[in-house]
């Protein structure tokens, strides 16, 4: 049956007031870019008549300003669901003087498209998907991100697809589309490798619930900040304990595949990993592919790919297609739910780097709220990765604010990643190996080797507070230093003289 095509106003008209909504992407990587601006402007329209409208959000991870940036400031947001990084819509969930904030619950990116089929999150009414090309007969070809498109293309009443010429047709073929089986009829994954597929190239969709909104526009990816000398030793830092461990036969000589999550960090620790003569060419199992993995394939120094997202600059997005003869058969995007599927992480040896905000002295890792309270982007695939990797290291500069704020601490205000799934820390002063360790020596590890010289006193003292249990953690002193810096603007300010016995 023939397309039908219609333009972004009349694509906006079709999506109703507590409607629930999904969207394709995963990052800025994949997301569309004109319908939901045009849904935002009819928000503000229905709101100037007195008329209430506000939808339901699913994305498969953060998006770009022109999602969740210009949902939030039309006040067009009910829920919103999973991981995100856009200031409006950061301040949207974190504000509840407003009235009727944003109801946002954080969850594991893994999750997210099988509680939609399992009906926890209530259903699917639209499907908003940017591709690269569209058929007749309803297959659907993605652009750069693919998140949980397979699954809400398939639930949706309605697919509103944004066909971006932006995007050559000749990506089709680096994406790997499947989606698992709902219990008790799940099957394993046939992925025994990295570049092991066992799905399609594209979305098959009932071509009859098809609308295509002709589009041209440019991915909304900014470059990542310069390595500075913080990241670049954190970088170095985790490149040497790489070293080490395939010196000392912990870690293959032929290495393992690893996962890095997303920001200036991760590209500075793969980065740093490039440059080292004594890591072998590996491959990436992971959420997001950004430009440093690009780079490195380019070099020879990473083999293959696998992910869910291009996450990258748009020079370096232009620079891909340009060379996608090079690029395509070293590379697969799948759906989350298989590119952070926590079984295959453990199948293939997955070590897993990511972020933290705070890490506290056992081992204790927050990856998602400041001082507690505040949300800042959510836990995204770090749990993913974390609890099934072979290694799990979290990275962290020792100190935030000028030195203000110690990101070791006696114990973090929000718990993400526990001791028992968290196995290294790195910092710019080194590396804290917490395997086989009680939390007594984890403590000692993580104060010596990761934290700021100008807290290491204090924090050696908070491990006096308590003299009994297995745990040394002090109740009453436990959150001195959060206390210290919002009375007086610094960490270093903590009394714990007050809760000595």
């Amino acid at each position: 049956m023939a397309l039908k095509f219609i333009s972004a106003e009349e694509a906006a008209a079709l999506i109703h007031h507590d409607q629930n909504v999904g969207f394709s992407g995963f990052t800025h990587a994949g997301c569309p870019k004109v319908v939901p601006v045009a849904l935002a402007k009819r928000a503000e329209e229905e709101h100037a008549k007195g008329n209430p409208f506000k939808i339901g959000m699913f994305t498969g991870a953060s998006t770009g300003d022109t999602i969740d940036g210009s949902l939030a400031r039309a006040n067009a947001v009910k829920f919103r669901t999973p991981y995100q990084t856009n200031k409006d819509m950061r301040n949207a969930i974190n504000n509840k003087q407003v009235h009727a904030p944003i109801d946002y619950f954080d969850m594991h990116l893994s999750q997210v498209a099988q509680e939609i089929r399992y009906g926890f999150l209530g259903g699917v009414d639209v499907a908003i998907i940017e591709a690269c090309e569209v058929t007749e007969d309803g297959k659907i070809i993605p652009t750069a991100g693919v998140g949980i498109t397979p699954t809400i293309c398939r639930m949706a009443k309605t697919v509103i697809v944004e066909l971006n010429s932006k995007v050559p047709a000749r990506l089709r073929g680096i994406h790997d589309l499947y989606e698992l089986q709902d219990p008790p009829k799940r099957r394993h994954i046939n992925i025994f490798e990295v570049q092991g597929r066992v799905g399609l190239e594209y979305v098959k969709v009932d071509p009859s619930k098809i609308f295509v909104v002709e589009t041209n526009e440019e991915s909304e990816g900014g470059g990542f900040a310069p390595v500075d000398e913080t990241t670049a030793r954190i970088g170095e830092n985790v490149a040497n304990f790489f070293v080490s461990e395939m010196k000392n036969g912990r870690i293959p000589q032929t290495f393992l595949p690893v996962q890095s999550g997303v920001g200036n960090i991760a590209n500075a620790v793969l980065g740093s990993m490039g440059i080292n003569k004594d890591i072998p060419r590996f491959e990436v199992f992971t959420e997001v592919i950004q430009d440093a993995v690009l780079d490195m394939m380019r070099e020879g120094k990473i083999s293959f790919a696998s992910g869910c997202s291009l996450t990258v600059s748009n020079e370096q997005l232009h620079q891909l297609y340009t060379d996608l003869d090079f690029f395509k058969n070293k590379m697969v995007l799948r759906p989350s739910e298989i590119s952070n599927n926590p079984g295959l992480v453990r199948r293939l040896g997955v070590i897993g780097i990511n972020t933290a905000i705070e890490v506290d002295i056992f081992g204790n890792v927050n990856s998602t709220h400041v001082m507690g309270n505040t949300m800042m982007n959510g836990i995204g695939g770090s749990g993913d990765f974390t609890r099934s990797s072979y290694i799990s290291i979290f990275v962290t500069p020792s100190v935030a604010k000028n030195g203000d704020i110690s990101c070791i601490v006696p114990k973090v205000t929000h718990e993400d990643h526990s001791e028992h799934s968290v196995k290294i820390i790195a910092s710019e002063y080194g590396v804290a190996d917490l395997r086989g360790k009680g939390p007594n020596q984890r403590a000692r590890e993580i104060i010596e080797k990761c934290a700021h010289p100008d807290y290491r006193p204090m924090l050696h003292d908070y491990m006096t507070l308590q003299q009994n249990g297995h745990t040394p953690q002090s109740l009453y002193g436990c959150f001195s230093f959060h206390k210290a810096f919002l009375e007086t603007g610094s960490m270093k300010n903590a009394d714990l003289a007050q809760y000595k016995k």
